[in-house]
């Protein structure tokens, strides 16, 4: 297999893969695929299905056979969003792919967006090649200017603005959608936070992953999106879900909070 390139105005081709998590998605696939590779004709898409019991992982293979752009990953079974994306980044970093996305499968993630996500990892600059101005995440952001859902219900638009302020006070970040899934990352970035060590299951990888990149010295840029609500098919989202990035949240927080006091002893007694 040969990974195809996007190429940015005045940049060097860089190729690019979308990995898309599925479970239950065969009315979103024939509508949300052919709308990527319609704006994005160059990238890849690799389908990561957990065994759906509606038939999307058969018409995703239906679709990669009439398309050599379209791969499909099949998992076992329902296994959690994390473990579908980490899946779907090692099998991309296998085929030294330059830029690995996220993207749901559900229409939430406008097609149109991705390449205002690709353009500042594309290299569009010597001086981006040489290191300067390097960015290493973008993230399709909701709570930056510019950026907004549409359609959704207020609680649910409430507990992703809380979880993302909770995530945001806990962890000492500078990233405003820190539960945002529309995402695109250097694959070099991928290789240096220790993927294997990741056991997210839920929404919460999002948080996860945007603190290993940060803690790798990562560069985060944040683009807007609109962030529809979904009109085919039924959201994953559950109370397990929350639950469980609450946790993992808090106790990341205080991890961190215990590091900050030991180092701030550390220093007092080297130079109290």
């Amino acid at each position: 297999m040969s990974a195809r390139a996007v190429s940015g105005q005045g940049a060097s081709a860089q190729s690019v893969v979308v990995v898309m998590p599925t479970y239950n998605e065969k009315d979103n696939l024939p509508v949300t695929v052919p709308a990527i590779l319609r704006y994005c004709p160059n990238v890849h898409i690799l389908i990561v299905d957990d065994n759906s019991p509606d038939g999307t992982g058969e018409l995703a293979d239906a679709m990669a056979d009439r398309d050599p752009r379209i791969y499909v990953l099949h998992r076992a079974g329902k296994g959690g969003l994390g473990p579908a994306y980490l899946a779907g980044f090692r099998w991309a970093l296998d085929r030294d792919y330059d830029v690995i996305c996220e993207m749901d499968m559900d229409g939430s993630h406008r097609p149109q967006d991705l390449l205002r996500l690709l353009a500042p990892l594309m290299g569009e600059s010597a001086a981006v090649a040489q290191g300067a101005g390097r960015v290493d995440l973008v993230i399709g952001s909701r709570r930056v200017r510019g950026g907004r859902s549409e359609g959704w219900p207020w609680y649910r638009n409430l507990i992703s603005s809380c979880g993302s302020w909770y995530a945001r006070m806990m962890l000492g970040s500078h990233v405003h959608d820190m539960t945002a899934g529309f995402r695109a990352y250097r694959a070099s970035m991928l290789r240096s936070v220790r993927l294997d060590s990741v056991e997210a299951g839920g929404y919460v990888f999002q948080i996860d992953m945007t603190r290993r990149v940060l803690a790798a010295g990562g560069v985060i840029r944040e683009v807007p999106i609109v962030f529809p609500q979904r009109a085919l098919g039924v959201s994953k989202m559950s109370s397990a879900i929350v639950i469980e990035a609450m946790w993992r949240v808090t106790v990341w927080g205080l991890q961190r909070l215990l590091h900050d006091i030991r180092r701030t002893t550390r220093h007092k007694k080297m130079f109290g």
